[in-house]
């Protein structure tokens, strides 16, 4: 997972970005102006940055241009506004920033950006050399069933997580079959999800409250795939 510096003058925001992010996984590090941000960057290097333009003593574009000129810019900037113009993003863009976040953000079009950011900063591995035999092995053939033979039946079954199966009783009263299939889902999409709340929601179509007291209802142990948890 990254560490990521939020840099916004106003508290809810830097709240509401520092609590989604690190459901994902990540690292928060928090700034409140350009100056707590310039001290932080000389201290350390954070894999992004979400940058709000509009701050009280250093706009957030010429704390940009400041980074890109003394070599500081190593890392991806997003920028971030609630009263941007299109003059303003491409004028961030020329500057480094690799994206523009309009405010009120949306929580998919933050994890968009903030997923492609980092993805266009890893290190692709090079690729293996690849030998002669490599094209000389044959490839085994599939095994096809012979005439008559009888495929199995499939068992009534659900994985409880993306490594695992778990067997599903039917012969149980409704309610019963109900509460166990919900929790065997939940739980499949927590350890799918690594245990980020913010994904099962959106998976799930549940809002977040909601899939909290769902999870408490059904017993689910949300301490088991939680990322990060120490």
């Amino acid at each position: 997972m990254a560490t990521i510096l939020v840099v916004d003058d106003e508290l809810g925001i830097r709240a509401l970005l520092s609590e989604i992010l690190s459901d994902e996984g990540h690292t928060i590090e928090l700034a409140e102006n350009a100056t707590q941000a310039r001290a932080y960057r000389e201290r350390a290097r954070p894999d992004l940055v979400l940058l709000d333009i509009w701050m009280p003593d250093v706009d957030g574009v010429t704390l940009l241009k400041e980074w890109g000129g003394s070599g500081l810019l190593t890392m991806p900037v997003i920028m971030m506004s609630g009263h941007g113009t299109i003059d303003t993003a491409v004028e961030a863009t020329k500057y480094g920033a690799s994206a523009f976040l309009e405010k009120p953000i949306t929580l998919q079009k933050l994890l968009r950006s903030v997923e492609q950011a980092l993805v266009k900063t890893t290190p692709r591995p090079a690729p293996a050399p690849v030998g002669l035999s490599s094209y000389l092995r044959p490839e085994p053939l599939a095994s096809m069933p012979a005439p008559g033979h009888v495929l199995p039946t499939v068992s009534h079954h659900i994985p409880s997580s993306p490594s695992s199966e778990q067997s599903f009783d039917l012969d149980r009263p409704l309610r019963e079959a109900r509460d166990a299939f919900e929790k065997s889902y939940f739980e499949f999409h927590l350890a799918k999800e690594n245990g980020s709340m913010t994904r099962v929601a959106e998976k799930t179509g549940l809002e977040r409250t909601h899939l909290y007291r769902k999870l408490k209802q059904l017993g689910v142990d949300l301490t088991r795939n939680k990322r990060g948890a120490s």
